[in-house]
C-alpha cells in the first residue's frame, strides 16, 4: 500500500486532543498552586497528587496508576519529600517496604489543589451546561472502559507475544 493509500483520521486526533487537555489542566493546577503561594510545587509533581490519597500508598502502585516507572515515580517522591510535601513510613504490613503520605504542608497543598478542581468542575458545567458537561464525562468514561477492554483483548489473543506453532 503506498503511502497516499493510508488512511488518516478525518479529524485533530483524539489522542492529540485528551493529550493537550491533560497538559492544560496541570498546567494549570500548577500555576494556581504558584498563585496560592506553592512555589515549590511542579509539574512533575502532578503524578503524585494525581495517585496518592488518604491514607497512604506504596510507590510502585502510584507508578502504576500513573502509568510511569518506579524509578520515576521513586525521583518524584524523593523530591517532594526534601520540599516537606511528603513523607515516608515503614509499610505495616511489610517491613521491607515504605509507604508514601502527605505531611501536614504536603496535606494542605493537595486540599488547596482538590478544591481548585471543584471550583473548575463547576466552571466547565457552568460553560458547556450541565447536560453536555455531563456528557463529556460519561463519554470520556465509557472511552477509558473501552481502551481497557481492547487492550485486554490484545493480551488475551495468541499473536500478543507469544510464538505462534
Amino acid at each position: 500500500m503506498s503511502r497516499a493509500q493510508r488512511r488518516r483520521p478525518k479529524h485533530k486526533p483524539l489522542i492529540a486532543l485528551v493529550d493537550r487537555a491533560n497538559r492544560a489542566l496541570q498546567a494549570e493546577m500548577v500555576r494556581k498552586a504558584h498563585a496560592d503561594g506553592h512555589d515549590e510545587v511542579k509539574m512533575a509533581h502532578n503524578s503524585v497528587f494525581g495517585t496518592l490519597h488518604g491514607e497512604g500508598a506504596r510507590a510502585a502502585d502510584m507508578a502504576a496508576r500513573a502509568g510511569i516507572t518506579r524509578q520515576s515515580m521513586g525521583e518524584v517522591i524523593r523530591d517532594m519529600v526534601a520540599l516537606d510535601l511528603l513523607e515516608m513510613k515503614a509499610d505495616p504490613d511489610d517491613g521491607r517496604a515504605k509507604v508514601v503520605t502527605y505531611s501536614d504542608h504536603g496535606m494542605d497543598v493537595a486540599w488547596d489543589g482538590f478544591e481548585y478542581l471543584a471550583d473548575l468542575e463547576e466552571r466547565f458545567e457552568q460553560e458547556f451546561g450541565a447536560e453536555e458537561y455531563a456528557v463529556v464525562r460519561d463519554v470520556l468514561d465509557r472511552l477509558i472502559g473501552l481502551l481497557d477492554r481492547i487492550a485486554a483483548e490484545g493480551q488475551s489473543s495468541p499473536s500478543a507475544g507469544g510464538s505462534v506453532g
